[in-house]
């Protein structure tokens, strides 16, 4: 029954998206930029980085399904009209809030049996540059982002689970047009190619990318999304799926990976507890949930905005709509020791421990008014990592690596359920590797390519047998800390950036008092405890010379950020997505 209402409903909804996109079409390259206004709900609203995912997610709601029903919906449908940031060959990281409790779910990959420290080391033994380790099945890590969702399901869902991957079905048999995002990137791309499969599905005979409007189609995958419907998480993780993408991994021509088919079979999706905590902020006390590590993103989010309170950032206001030079060195700053915390501390905590006992020590407040008093006028040199509680850490910090990838949704149904979740395949169109339809993960590359300093001391996040790579994704939930009301779900895609992302979209709506479309619009910013990023063309150059006569070096860059927020009202609900990407939010 759900099935035919559902293919009927999906029928007419396709149709007059593919009317109403023809005018226009929202630009997708890193300097796009398309204002947006936000979108009003009164009862339930969906977030997704893809106008076709979103009104997946909307259909779904709208026939009475839990946030987890269009969640599984919304991210079927990103697998395929997004291929380049998330999908079936990825993983995931999910909060959810049933208006009681909030539950982490955990669907990061892990590093196959036999892989170890030694896996992104060259035969010199020096790690090898990052896209060696990413092109081919080097990377590729055990996908769990298909059994989180079942997982997730079993426990939450209200429609049956094959009905939920009716919208992907359909779209995979019957075309979707290439966006122009996925269209800039496929003519950026310098690996894709070079994978026969992908070059044949992505690009036309003459090797040119399919351009924008082109309808796009995709049988195979809509086969396994059939397998997948009828038969769980165990269609691809078992059987000829499971055997077809070790086949790839395995036996790639130049960098093979380690993947097994125990890898696949033995994976298990894991609910841990969410790393929530306590924040006040314009008078008011707010409860901040996210997840807790192997991401690093709840962490390093709580680190500045609790070393920010202890500064005077507390009391500046936005000038002419901006954060100005004085707030954004002391918001950099700040940052450079949140991450040089991350980097000494966060990793798979199934094999390291948190320094102090607890995640919640990096947290602590006494901790974070002690780290913000290194906060001063002038730029400090690279920070280096705090100590919380007594016991000093073994291990040695990690080098920077490049993050990238993932895609972010948010949403709340009609009974009080939400979710934020936040899914990847790391480098844009992952490893390269397409298998029947989809394209594999290159998480692996989250690990540090290094196992150990030069003076032998491991690293937290170096690779391990079965272990989950650090992450930055930052899915977050914001409660009132009185009543327990649920007043956000939101983030973002973007790397090690992602951390930066979400912490503007609650700094923004918590201390500035914006809505969550106009935080979402603030010009990007932020540090990885090196340069001082900001995005290109949003400042004004008064800023930027403020900020270098403190020490900074200051750098413009494109920051393309994807956020996706959706806000409680006196109404009902308020939806934001990112100007500089294609999302769009859908509810009633």
């Amino acid at each position: 029954m759900w099935l035919t209402v559902l293919l009927t409903a999906w029928a007419t909804a396709s149709t007059a998206q593919d009317e109403s996109q023809t005018a226009p079409l929202q630009p997708e390259e890193a300097s796009g930029y398309a204002e947006k206004s936000g979108w009003a709900a009164r009862h339930f609203a969906v977030a997704a980085a893809h106008p076709l995912a979103t009104d997946a997610g909307y259909l779904i709601l709208k026939a009475g399904g839990s946030a987890i029903d269009a969640a599984v919906a919304v991210q079927m449908v990103l697998g395929l009209v997004e291929p380049q940031s998330s999908g079936i060959g990825g993983g995931s990281f999910m909060l959810h809030h049933d208006g009681h409790i909030t539950e982490a779910f955990d669907g990061r990959e892990t590093a196959p049996a036999a892989a170890n420290g030694n896996l992104f080391l060259s035969a010199n033994g020096k790690p090898m540059s990052f896209f060696d380790g990413v092109v081919g099945g080097r990377a590729v890590g055990v996908p769990g982002t298909v059994r989180m969702l079942e997982d997730a399901h079993r426990l939450h869902g209200k429609l049956p689970w094959a009905a939920l991957f009716t919208p992907a079905i359909q779209l995979a048999e019957q075309g979707f047009k290439v966006s122009p995002r996925l269209h800039a990137l496929l003519v950026n791309d310098r690996y894709l190619k070079k994978d026969p499969i992908a070059a044949a599905y992505f690009y036309d005979a003459a090797g040119q990318p399919w351009p924008v409007g082109h309808l796009l189609k995709n049988p195979e995958l809509a086969s396994v999304f059939k397998r997948i419907a009828a038969e769980g998480s165990r269609a691809l993780m078992t059987g000829d799926i499971a055997q077809a993408i070790v086949d790839k991994v395995r036996q790639h021509p130049t960098n093979p990976g380690q993947l097994a088919l125990a890898d696949l079979a033995g994976y298990q999706a894991i609910q841990r507890q969410p790393l929530c905590h306590d924040y006040r902020a314009a008078a008011r006390d707010y409860r901040i949930c996210g997840m807790p590590p192997p991401s690093s993103g709840a962490v390093t989010v709580g680190q500045m905005l609790g070393m920010l309170s202890h500064t005077p950032a507390a009391a500046m206001p936005l000038i002419d709509g901006l954060p100005d030079a004085r707030w954004l060195h002391l918001y950099t700053e700040t940052s450079r020791l949140a991450f040089a915390d991350r980097d000494q501390y966060i990793a798979d905590p199934d094999f390291v421990q948190p320094p102090a006992g607890s995640w919640m020590s990096l947290l602590e407040p006494r901790y974070l008014a002690e780290r913000a008093k290194l906060v001063s006028p002038v730029r400090m040199t690279t920070a280096t990592a705090g100590t919380p509680g007594t016991v000093k850490t073994s291990y040695a910090p990690m080098p920077e690596q490049p993050e990238h990838g993932t895609s972010h949704i948010s949403i709340v149904d009609a009974n009080g359920n939400a979710l934020a979740m936040t899914s990847s395949i790391e480098n844009a169109f992952g490893s390269r590797q397409m298998v029947k339809g989809f394209l594999l993960n290159n998480e692996l590359t989250d690990f540090s390519f290094a196992p150990a300093d030069a003076q032998g001391q491991p690293i937290a996040n170096r690779v391990e047998p079965g272990k989950r790579p650090r992450s930055s994704m930052s899915p977050t939930l914001v409660f009132d800390s009185a009543t327990g009301q649920l007043l956000m779900s939101g983030g973002s895609p973007g790397g090690a950036l992602i951390i930066h992302y979400t912490a503007k979209l609650l700094y923004g709506t918590l201390n500035w008092a914006q809505d969550a479309q106009q935080a979402i619009n603030l010009p990007n910013f932020g540090s990885l405890n090196g340069i001082t990023l900001l995005e290109d063309h949003r400042f004004p150059a008064a800023t930027l010379e403020s900020l270098k006569r403190t020490g900074a070096q200051v750098r413009e860059v494109p920051m393309t950020s994807g956020l996706q927020a959706i806000q409680k009202t006196p109404s009902g609900w308020f939806g934001g997505a990112d100007p500089r990407r294609e999302g769009v939010v859908r509810g009633d």
